[in-house]
């Protein structure tokens, strides 16, 4: 990080990229990255050596990481996932291969130290861009979970410039400490929700949709992998859900979508 501060600067001050050309593409999201989760983490490593080397770009939509406190982590010599973690993201630049990242809700801190640590570029939520001559709207997907009001409240505040400035200013055991809390507090309330509330809303999908002008869409973030085809105002429109990673439980989890012969392909990873 050369030294950067934490604040330097807010990311929600980054995201600018919309409507980028990719030649051929790897998207992933909901990794949750962790100590906790060691197996995961070597998956990861793994996919970046093999299987996203081989392609031109990867693209990460949100939660990268289990959560991530300021971009002075990477200072941290106790944190060896995260330095691992940009190390990976660091040879996968260097070989070629753009590799663009989006904040989930987890990892919304994630900022210029980081993009500097990987030769990562932020892309904004939601994104445009163009996989085999079609344009492809790109989110993480919480901002569309708009039955869970709680969290929708909850969302609001932490995207604060306000909040976010105040918090990274805090020192490190404070912020760790209360992602901690917030974290228990989080898996606490998904018990005690239905799991419709935690899923995006349809009609605010085809709302997004509709003002993008765009019938193709992936997301991450719900943990429900799979391809919805419907009909939004006589055409016909498709929404690609991502799959969440766990290779430290079985069965394990994990996969990506990418495109052969122009079209999206659910690509699964083994363990």
């Amino acid at each position: 990080m050369n030294g950067a501060a934490p604040t330097d600067p807010l990311p929600v001050q980054l995201a600018g990229l919309a409507r980028i050309e990719l030649r051929d593409p790897l998207v992933i999201s909901d990794l949750h990255l962790a100590a906790g989760a060691p197996a995961t983490l070597e998956r990861f490593l793994r996919f970046c050596a093999e299987e996203a080397a081989a392609h031109a770009e990867l693209l990460i939509l949100g939660d990268l990481f289990e959560y991530w406190i300021g971009d002075d982590t990477l200072d941290d010599e106790a944190d060896a996932v995260s330095r691992r973690v940009a190390a990976a993201l660091r040879a996968l630049s260097e070989r070629g291969v753009r590799v663009y990242v989006m904040h989930g809700n987890r990892d919304l801190l994630l900022g210029s130290g980081f993009l500097r640590a990987t030769g990562a570029q932020l892309l904004a939520d939601p994104a445009v861009v163009l996989i085999g001559g079609r344009q492809v709207l790109l989110a993480h997907g919480d901002a569309w979970c708009t039955q869970d009001r709680e969290y929708m409240r909850f969302r609001a505040s932490v995207r604060q410039e306000a909040t976010q400035r105040q918090f990274l200013a805090g020192p490190r055991a404070a912020r760790l400490a209360f992602m901690g809390a917030a974290r228990a507090s989080s898996e606490a309330g998904k018990r005690a929700k239905a799991t419709e509330i935690m899923d995006v809303t349809p009609s605010v999908v085809d709302q997004a949709l509709r003002a993008s002008g765009l019938r193709l869409l992936i997301h991450g973030h719900t943990h429900r992998p799979a391809v919805h085809r419907f009909d939004l105002d006589g055409a016909p429109a498709e929404r690609w859900v991502l799959p969440d990673w766990d290779f430290d439980m079985q069965p394990v989890r994990g996969g990506a979508i990418g495109v052969k012969d122009g079209e999206l392909v659910s690509v699964p990873l083994a363990a």
